[in-house]
């Protein structure tokens, strides 16, 4: 998904559960408003306690990469409304939001 149509749906309203699959350090920095911190590395154990697999779910991180590992992942789990944020909050920092501290 790229960041300007999850822009587009988070303006109108639509239901997406944000999963930002960073390091702790990074989500200092910066995060999406109202998005979960879910570690990549943590992801397999705490996604059944933390996500419902009927809910539809945009990952992100950086770059694009580990939000993709990360959405692979959750496929494996048999989740299927999963989605990566194409280049990260990077991206969204570029297309969507340039006020926001990039890294």
């Amino acid at each position: 998904m790229t960041p300007r149509e999850l822009k587009r749906r988070l303006d109108l309203g639509e239901c997406v559960v944000l999963v930002d699959v960073r390091d702790a350090w990074e989500t200092e920095i910066v995060a999406l408003p109202g998005s979960r911190h879910i570690p990549l590395n943590e992801l397999r154990y705490r996604a059944f306690e933390e996500i419902d697999p009927e809910d539809e779910v945009v990952l992100y991180c950086h770059g694009g990469v580990r939000s993709m590992d990360a959405a692979l992942l959750l496929w494996e789990l048999g989740y299927e409304h999963v989605r990566s944020l194409a280049g990260g909050i990077e991206r969204w920092a570029v297309e969507v939001d340039p006020s926001i501290p990039r890294y």
